[in-house]
């Protein structure tokens, strides 16, 4: 895969690079053609509703001066609607093409929602013309915010050409609220608007002059040279003066419809232009995507040839590799562990490139070197076991001496002081007696001690709790009558001895340990309940999970000692060994004993006779048979 990787690069880089310049290239050409399409669904419908908005307020202002009755107006609104409905059904079409235009068609929206309501202030008579023409104004210069939105363009000339249209209809708009304002009497509030206005507009129309082309730029120096708008600039003045000019309203009318027209003409032939511009670039790319793929076709399939006869040979190799690490050796580490002796063949690669040759004949080598080494480590852990189980028998037998030694010199005792220290001395050679049969555990063999008939189970909790250097906190409550089998006592005392002595390492010393237990559905449940500072879930999960799997010993990982002889313990007698907080902070082990290794209580004897016991009284230590 190697050596088809270093093929695959250059070969990818150049088909990303074939990739980036025809998506670059045939991008900019669509684009292009998409400014038709903006054109057709955004912008024409936003002029025309414009015109209509542009209408609707002029009307509207007069019929505010009641110069215009309410017929006429309810005729504009409706066609105002129609044309709010056509835009909103066109630019649905349009607006998901960029976040941003969204952005700015959903604002057009939200302003024409208002619509309705500054009708109903008009008809109701609570707004004025200054506050209902601004209204207006508000809806109409959402709209210009879309044209300026959608009019971005790759093409520079036509950006530019096409920016300065949007300007010179504004300034269209601009004539049109002053044709609204300049009706009859105007106040001082809503002279000081026209004023500005009216400078706004000959500022845009002298600046947007100047950089048209002229194509564009003729037609809107004929309109400003017209008599017709020098006589419309001499009302202006005269508003702005404090002056009521007659004829305002039919001179600045046909102005308004020769610019618009004007505007829409511009429009359309900046529209008209960026279709051949899209068509030269959509061919450049194609041209350019062809000669670019062709030379990535021959230079494809000239590299796949000259490694084709490579690659074949080292997925050859890789296979017996893989052969080697995933079933031969498995296999071989798996009869080892059972004691069985292995045959390992060489392992060959048919190859005629010396170098593969000599990689296959390495990992044969690696092999054989694997194998040795497993067998020595099978050896090892052997061994390991042997010295760990020698020791300990060896420990067991003067243990077992010194115990009864130590019971002698307990019955031949008379000083109270004696006593108490032959009997520290009895628990320290008990626990030196759990400590070596760890090691009989840990090397794969079965501990001696044993009982042939069945122990109480409260019994078997306190010999557990009496086999722990700080047996004192620990609290045995009084539990059922029931009897443990007694194949399974010795380790299920080991068991719960580990489990005790943890929780009395990890706790505060001056809180006590709780070991209760009682009978369940599938056998007989002892909890170690310790009060100490707890574990976090991830640790809980970790060792859960090691009880429940035991993991091989690891020499290196002496620490866990405790931890992995009660996995081999609960293992080997099916019992089920889980850890989990405890609601004083600390942490809970729950044993779970097999139904089929606990006994019912004897016959004879008085079942609620263990129960009613106190759990202060003396610690009855089990001793085996």
């Amino acid at each position: 895969m190697k050596i088809i990787g270093l093929l695959l690069v250059p070969l990818t880089s150049m088909v990303v690079l074939w990739g980036v310049i025809t998506a670059v290239t045939a991008g900019e050409g669509l684009e292009l053609r998409e400014y038709k399409t903006v054109w057709t669904n955004l912008r024409l419908p936003a002029y025309k509703l414009i015109s209509e908005i542009q209408r609707e307020r002029l009307i509207s202002a007069q019929l505010l001066r009641n110069v215009a009755d309410e017929s006429a107006v309810a005729a504009q609104r409706t066609k105002t609607d129609a044309a709010r409905d056509s835009f909103a059904q066109l630019s649905s079409k349009s607006k998901d093409r960029s976040e941003e235009i969204r952005t700015q068609v959903d604002a057009v929206y939200t302003q024409l929602d208002r619509l309705d309501s500054v009708r109903g202030e008009i008809d109701a008579g609570l707004s004025d013309r200054l506050h209902s023409v601004e209204a207006y104004n508000s809806v109409i210069d959402t709209l210009y915010s879309l044209h300026r939105k959608v009019a971005l363009i790759d093409d520079i000339p036509i950006y530019e050409q096409s920016r300065v249209v949007i300007d010179m209809g504004y300034a269209r708009e601009l004539l049109s609220r002053e044709q609204a304002l300049g009706l009859g009497t105007v106040s001082a509030a809503e002279r000081r608007l026209f004023t500005q206005l009216a400078g706004n507009r000959r500022f845009l129309i002298d600046q947007g002059l100047a950089e048209l082309d002229p194509a564009l730029r003729d037609p809107q120096v004929a309109l400003i040279s017209s008599p017709a708008y020098q006589r419309m600039r001499m009302m202006e003045d005269q508003i702005i003066a404090g002056g009521t000019p007659m004829g305002w309203l039919s001179t600045t009318e046909g102005l308004a419809k020769a610019f618009n027209e004007a505007q829409m003409r511009a429009s359309t032939l900046l529209n008209e232009r960026a279709e051949p511009v899209a068509d030269e670039v959509l061919s450049r790319a194609f041209l350019l995507a062809g000669t670019a793929l062709a030379l990535v076709i021959v230079s494809i399939a000239f590299s796949l040839r000259m490694g084709t006869r490579l690659s074949k040979e080292l997925g050859a190799l890789r296979l017996a590799a893989l052969e080697v690490s995933q079933e031969r050796l498995p296999h071989v580490v798996a009869k080892l562990r059972k004691g069985e002796k292995v045959e390992m063949p060489e392992l060959s690669v048919a190859s005629t490139t010396v170098e593969i040759d000599d990689v296959g004949k390495a990992f044969s080598t690696v092999q054989q070197t694997a194998v040795e080494a497993a067998v020595g480590q099978a050896q090892l852990s052997e061994g390991v076991g042997h010295v760990f189980r020698n020791l300990a028998r060896r420990s067991q037998t003067l243990l077992h001496r010194q115990r009864i030694q130590l019971a002698d010199m307990q019955h031949r005792a008379t000083d109270p002081e004696q006593l108490d220290d032959l009997f520290k001395l009895d628990h320290l050679t008990t626990r030196m007696r759990r400590h070596a049969e760890g090691l009989i555990i840990l090397s794969g063999a079965t501990p001696g001690r044993g009982w042939s008939r069945p122990v109480p189970l409260l019994d078997v909790a306190r010999g557990a709790a009496a086999e722990v250097e700080d047996y004192q906190r620990v609290v045995v409550e009084p539990m059922s009558g029931q009897r443990l089998a007694g194949a399974v006592v010795g380790d299920v005392i080991h068991l719960i001895a580990e489990l005790i002595e943890n929780a009395t390492v990890y706790s505060p010393a001056h809180t006590p340990v709780i070991v209760r237990g009682e009978g369940a559905a599938r056998g007989f449940a002892f909890e170690v309940e310790d009060r100490g500072f707890g574990m976090e879930p991830e640790e809980l999960a970790e060792y859960n999970e090691r009880l429940a799997s035991p993991p091989e010993f690891d020499l290196a990982d002496s620490d866990r000692l405790g931890l992995f002889v009660v996995s081999r313990l609960a293992a080997r007698h099916d019992i089920r060994v889980t850890l989990r907080g405890s609601p004083y902070g600390g942490t809970t082990a729950i044993v779970l004993i097999p139904e089929e290794h606990v006994a019912e209580p004897e016959p004879d004897a008085p079942t609620k006779a263990v129960q009613k016991e106190p759990a202060a009284r003396p610690m009855r230590v089990v001793r085996s048979d």
